[in-house]
């Protein structure tokens, strides 16, 4: 149930750090890639019943 949760907040992240924004395009994909590794991590972890 965590897991799930976490996933859920973690993908909403990912979409809000997208650089669609004008104040955001001079960041580049790092804010992205950062929390896209994050989910992986997570998503890893709840498939392998970790949490």
């Amino acid at each position: 149930m965590l897991g799930t949760i976490l996933l859920i907040v973690l993908i909403l992240l990912l979409i809000g750090a997208f650089p669609t924004w004008p104040h955001s395009r001079s960041w580049g994909y790092a804010p992205t890639s950062s929390i896209g590794i994050i989910v992986i991590v997570v998503i890893v972890l709840v498939v392998a019943g970790v949490i």
